[in-house]
């Protein structure tokens, strides 16, 4: 069984930053792609950034640029590093694992970005 939490979302203002972490723990293939989605109010869950254990990356169109994913093999844990940040990206963010016939999510995390 895996879990996964995460942490560092909150209130900001437009042009701010946040960093998202979410720790995984259980049994973990060393072979997988993590990643971050999110969902704001009234719309489905969308790709913002994910990340393979090798460490290629890919990001949503609305946050190139802006947002940066990284990831720790040793801990199982991924960050998410979120500048400029604007009213558009307020939504729950998740925390995503991926790895062969298996996928798992995370509770969520708030971010808020007022203007």
């Amino acid at each position: 069984q895996v879990q996964l939490v995460e942490s560092g979302g909150g209130l900001v203002q437009a042009g701010g930053s946040l960093r998202l972490s979410c720790a995984a723990s259980g049994s973990i293939s060393g072979i997988n792609v993590m990643g971050w989605y999110r969902q704001a109010p009234g719309k489905q869950r969308e790709l913002v950034a994910t990340i393979t254990s090798l460490g290629s990356t890919n990001y949503a169109e609305p946050v190139k640029g802006r947002f940066t994913i990284s990831r720790d093999n040793a801990k199982s844990t991924v960050f998410l590093q979120m500048n400029s940040l604007k009213p558009d990206d307020t939504a729950v963010y998740y925390c995503n694992l991926r790895a062969v016939g298996f996928g798992y999510w995370g509770q969520g995390t708030q971010v808020t970005v007022s203007s």
